[in-house]
């Protein structure tokens, strides 16, 4: 009995899922079960069993596995690589190697000959060998080699003249295949941003991920074809490949694990060589509901009220990388249909939502946010979203537009909802313009949430818990105890804390006697508003986030 007919026979799959693997075999050397994986019919771990199983070779987990260094060093990244193999350890002279290809016969009899001792295979997801190849490899080592070994490429040398050598470098297909695994492995990790980043003697790579920043291991080697990779990048992105002096922006996209996904470009000049900032855009995360944001009780209730009025200001406040623009558009997603008409002027222009007009600022022909606002207010529109009022001109025009009947989205960068109000006052807006127009401010940020897969309960010590957590005795937070899925962080995802002012008269009043923050922040308080802080600190009493992760994002207030 074959090993897809075992996974038949103890229910992992359906029958027509097994027919159908049958069918899309192509070659009679091609194993069932591996097509029964690739089409997501069965899993992974389930067929490692069953292959143990019949095989007599055990089934490990490599997660928290102790490596035996000395050993890496005797065996060729190449053919590490090529095989898709780990060597875990050796001992009495055998060396353990996990493998999820057991068929591989002719990779076991190679790393016997390399190393002169016995191969004990034992038995490991493919996605669990590929993590500790790129952990203890390199991310893109296999091709890394092939570059070093290849007699037809020559490294750049630092000159800010363009050759058709640097040219050619660039389109190398081996140069081509390691920006794309530098691509291919952020978007795995759920990276929002991979930097490129030349030391005098090193090449660093590092992803953001979840909002913190994380060096990946690369071969040492990559440094040598640095110009190489970013000229790449250039050519993906349409920049000019001969400037190195000045700064330059573009993007181009590409198609990862089935999905669109954007990539903004940023490149600056440094003292060795450009860095290069990739903002990846996943055009499918975008379409949250706004509980998913983490709005919740009178917070969400009140925006929630704000997002359907038919006129006013409502703006978003936070610094930048806070999720401002993504609550944007779940209000736009969660109030859009047939029965009205939205526009938005944005730069960039992050996502494309369907059924909204969107248009992206140019400057450089004068296309400007106040620009595009009054061209929008002769193209008869319900909603209008501004990316940002960044300055009198664009405040002012936002501020007419709410005032003769449309709904106005947009952002600012403040540190809470109070500050937003003397934000506008100190662009030169008058008071009553403010109070007449705006309806309502929404300040946030982004808090990591705690990884399901490792999250544990644990008693914190009550003496040095922040004063207002407000904890009783004897009541336990949670925690990330740190995992594979997790990246040993603790964390994985994030949402949002929030605070929210509604226009009130008393905060209206303050606002024309030109009260400060602090001011219309304690009157907000009396009349019920909960703080940013108060918010998070609310979600880690219920588990989903934790103190220190409130704590490096929102002050005491």
């Amino acid at each position: 009995m074959s090993f897809a007919q075992v996974l038949l026979q103890r229910g992992k799959i359906t029958r027509g899922q097994y027919e159908d693997a049958k069918a899309a075999r192509q070659r009679p050397g091609d194993r069932l079960e591996r097509i029964l994986i690739d089409k997501g019919y069965a899993q992974e771990r389930d067929v490692l069993e069953i292959i143990g199983e019949q095989l007599s070779i055990p089934v490990v987990s490599l997660e928290g596995a102790e490596i035996d260094h000395e050993l890496l060093k005797l065996i060729p990244s190449k053919l590490v690589h090529r095989c898709g193999l780990f060597p875990i350890d050796r001992s009495n002279g055998s060396i353990r190697v996990a493998t999820s290809n057991p068929f591989d016969l002719y990779a076991f009899d190679e790393l016997r000959m390399l190393t002169g001792s016995k191969i004990e295979p034992v038995l490991a997801t493919e996605a669990d060998i590929q993590r500790l190849i790129k952990q203890y490899y390199g991310v893109g080592g296999q091709t890394i080699e092939d570059m070093l070994s290849g007699e037809d490429l020559e490294v750049v040398s630092d000159t800010d003249e363009v050759s058709d050598d640097e040219i050619e470098a660039a389109q190398e297909a081996t140069v081509v295949k390691l920006v794309n695994e530098i691509l291919v492995e952020a978007i795995r990790d759920r990276a929002s941003d991979v930097h490129i980043e030349p030391y005098e003697t090193d090449l660093r790579i590092r992803y953001r991920i979840d909002g913190v920043l994380h060096t990946t291991n690369v071969p040492p080697e990559i440094r040598r074809f640095k110009h190489a990779i970013i000229s790449r990048i250039k050519i993906l992105s349409d920049l000019n490949i001969a400037e190195k002096r000045l700064p330059q922006d573009g993007a181009f996209n590409v198609k990862a694990h089935h999905r669109d996904i954007d990539i903004r470009v940023s490149i600056i000049p440094t003292a060795f060589g450009e860095a290069v900032v990739m903002r990846i855009l996943d055009k499918q995360s975008i379409l949250l509901n706004l509980t998913d944001l983490g709005l919740e009780g009178d917070c969400l209730t009140g925006y929630e009220d704000l997002i359907r009025r038919p006129h006013g200001i409502n703006l978003v406040t936070g610094p930048t990388g806070s999720g401002k623009t993504t609550t944007l558009y779940s209000a736009l997603n969660a109030i859009r249909s047939n029965e009205i008409k939205i526009l938005t002027v944005e730069d960039p222009i992050e996502y494309f939502l369907e059924g909204i007009n969107q248009v992206q600022v140019r400057p450089k022909i004068g296309l400007t946010f106040a620009h595009g606002l009054r061209a929008f207010l002769r193209h008869d529109p319900d909603v209008i979203l501004v990316g940002e009022i960044r300055d009198l001109e664009t405040a002012e025009v936002a501020i007419n537009a709410s005032l003769t009947g449309h709904l106005v989205f947009s952002t600012l960068h403040t540190n809470d909802a109070p500050s937003a109000t003397t934000r506008l006052l100190e662009m030169g807006i008058e008071p009553f313009l403010v109070t007449s127009s705006v309806s309502g401010i929404v300040a946030q940020r982004l808090v990591r949430l705690i990884c399901p897969q490792c999250r544990e309960e644990y008693e914190p010590d009550y003496n040095n818990l922040p004063p207002d957590l407000e904890l009783q005795p004897g009541e336990r937070l949670f925690r990330g105890a740190g995992c594979r899925e997790c990246r040993d962080t603790g964390y994985k995802g994030r949402f949002g804390i929030f605070e929210l002012l509604c226009m009130t008269d008393e905060i209206r009043e303050l606002i024309i006697q030109r009260a400060s923050a602090t001011e219309i922040r304690r009157q907000a308080m009396e009349q019920g508003m909960t703080l940013l802080r108060q918010d998070g600190l609310r979600k880690v009493r219920d588990g989903r986030t934790t103190i220190e992760e409130v704590t490096r994002v929102a002050k005491i207030g």
